[in-house]
């Protein structure tokens, strides 16, 4: 059986090819942990987009005859928003679970949960002043 040579991955360290493709799947899992991080702020972007929305239906419809149909359409847009930030944070939360970090600090659960109850209570706020205008 013929021997394997070592691959130099540092000028420290001697590393066998397998531990290699080891600490190639860690950095994927990182990776992928970093895009979950980057997903879960799009869908608070798409959150806010949906706060705006309600805000420009608002303006858009404030003259109108029928101006409770107004207030509720963009009512609306108030709750998807915070559906859509409470569905962030379960989905972020399912990847954190099924990955563990290895060379990155990820966000952690609770931050995330502190960021989706602010703009929560931030749209529910919008949502009164819209309806109140």
């Amino acid at each position: 059986m013929a021997e394997q040579e070592n691959v130099q991955s540092s000028p420290h360290t001697t590393t066998h090819p397998n531990d290699l493709a080891h600490t190639r799947t860690q950095w994927a899992e990182d990776r992928t942990m970093l895009a979950n991080e980057r997903t879960f702020a799009g869908w608070m972007r798409t959150g806010m987009a949906a706060i705006a929305l309600a805000l420009g239906l608002k303006a858009v419809f404030k003259d109108t005859e029928h101006l409770l149909v107004a207030k509720a359409a963009a009512e609306m847009f108030v709750l998807v928003a915070i559906l859509i930030f409470w569905s962030a944070v379960a989905k972020s939360r399912k990847a954190q679970h099924r990955m563990k970090c290895h060379d990155i600090a990820a966000q952690s659960h609770r931050r995330m949960r502190q960021l989706a109850s602010v703009l929560t209570v931030a749209a529910l706020f919008t949502g009164a002043i819209l309806w109140l205008l």
